[in-house]
């Protein structure tokens, strides 16, 4: 992350867990919330989608998109050292480009700020299991997961793959923020 951005100014380091749907984000979002002390942010999507009375359109993944953008300044404040975002706007991106063949025109200077300053990716090496919400089981998750990490490469952002099931996934996250951030006493490997 750039020296001088919002989150470093205020002491708040920020982590994206995304990937691909069914790959363990929102647990690992919650366990390492609770590690470092700190808050999460629930997977807005998620929540404004099951709502809806009709199929989503382009307009709702915009709102949905705006949402991700606000909602870590509402949950800053919260924060204790470290605020975890349950996916972000690269997933919202990919699902514009997937679903609509376009995306809004704010979005690319969004992604470009650098307010982040790291993203997990969890791979899909851990079953995917259907829900109401889920739409890309099989070819088309890992298709998506490869999606993310191009979009992620071409924006230079800085990201880590997470592997492992269970408590090793947690561990394997908590190995690389200890290493990323230089900070082995938030993240003790293997305790919740």
């Amino acid at each position: 992350m750039e020296k001088g951005s919002s989150a470093t100014e205020q002491g708040v380091k920020k982590v994206v867990i995304t990937g691909a749907e069914s790959t363990g984000k929102t647990t690992l979002a919650k366990d390492l919330a609770r590690m470092a002390g700190t808050v999460w942010i629930p997977e807005f999507a998620r929540e404004y989608v099951g709502n809806l009375k009709q199929p989503y359109r382009y307009e709702d993944v915009e709102r949905i998109a705006r949402k991700q953008r606000e909602q870590p300044a509402e949950y800053l404040e919260a924060a204790r050292g470290y605020l975890f975002l349950d996916t972000y706007l690269i997933i919202t991106r990919v699902w514009f480009r997937e679903v609509f063949k376009r995306e809004p025109h704010w979005l690319e200077e969004a992604l470009r700020k650098r307010e982040i300053d790291l993203y997990l990716l969890c791979e899909t090496d851990i079953p995917w299991i259907p829900d109401p919400l889920r739409e890309n089981p099989g070819a088309r998750r890992e298709y998506l997961s490869g999606l993310y990490k191009k979009e992620l490469d071409a924006l230079k952002l800085p990201w880590q793959p997470v592997t492992g099931y269970g408590e090793e996934r947690l561990k394997n996250a908590c190995t690389i923020l200890q290493q990323f951030f230089n900070d082995e006493k938030t993240f003790v490997c293997g305790q919740k």
